[in-house]
């Protein structure tokens, strides 16, 4: 593993009874990036997505994290590493305001990770950093509202404030704009993109709209029946046979 990669994956291998999902996959991401897997349904995009980020174990293979050997690693642990990551379904306190869930993720990686029943003002440096935080995502007005009553694209922000303020380096998004409208899309994507631009964070993005992940990816990877089918630039990808005739259909003509 190279000083460019911050994550590296060797040679893994996913299968569901006679289902192989993950098929002697590897791939690097390179630091500072923000890195696109796509495919069609069924290609294992998910699948890989969930042994990155330690929701499953691998059959075979290793995965490397700036250098170290992670793949046995619990995703708790890895979050106290630098890793976040996003779920498909929100992933919030309802009956907390959006100020507390944000404090708690903060205060989740602090020396005060186990005193969550203590009042929010002990602990005044984590309720700055989540004010920071709700600056950050565009939450402003809404530090007092419950996050149950946010409207769909606000709770996404507010989970990704969630994920910032745990200060990773390496941030995993899974379908982070699943359920929003399409007018609310492009706000979101501009959050993450400057997280990653200003912040010198690296991403890992799964995502099903092809228009969003050609426009902000560094680097995208390609999946197909459980493995690797091409990877390269957005430039690239669009102008690839293989994977036009696999995953892109008419997009490729309109990007070309």
């Amino acid at each position: 593993m190279t000083n460019e990669n911050i994550l590296e994956a060797q040679n893994l291998r996913k299968s569901f009874g006679g289902l192989v999902a993950v098929d002697d996959v590897s791939i690097q991401i390179a630091k500072g990036s923000m890195h696109a897997i796509i495919g069609p349904n069924g290609a294992g995009k998910t699948t890989l997505f969930n042994l990155l980020s330690g929701i499953m174990a691998p059959e075979d293979g290793k995965i490397f994290y700036k250098g170290e050997n992670i793949t046995n690693v619990a995703p708790q642990r890895r979050a106290h590493m630098g890793i976040g990551r996003s779920f498909q379904i929100t992933n919030i306190f309802p009956n907390l305001t959006v100020l507390e869930n944000i404090r708690l993720g903060a205060q989740a990686i602090g020396k005060d990770n186990f005193r969550f029943l203590t009042l929010a003002e002990a602990y005044p440096g984590y309720v700055e950093k989540a004010m920071a935080v709700i600056e950050m995502v565009g939450l402003q007005g809404k530090e007092g509202m419950l996050a149950r009553n946010l409207a769909h694209g606000e709770k996404r922000k507010l989970e990704l404030g969630i994920m910032l303020s745990t200060e990773p380096e390496l941030l995993l998004f899974d379908e982070p704009t699943a359920g929003m409208s399409s007018e609310q899309v492009p706000e979101l994507i501009e959050i993450i993109n400057k997280v990653v631009r200003a912040y010198n964070r690296t991403a890992i993005l799964v995502e099903h709209r092809m228009d969003m992940v050609m426009s902000v990816s560094d680097r995208i990877t390609i999946m197909a029946l459980g493995r690797l089918l091409a990877e390269g630039s957005p430039q690239e990808i669009a102008h690839n046979p293989q994977v036009q005739a696999a995953y892109l259909g008419d997009l490729y003509g309109e990007l070309g």
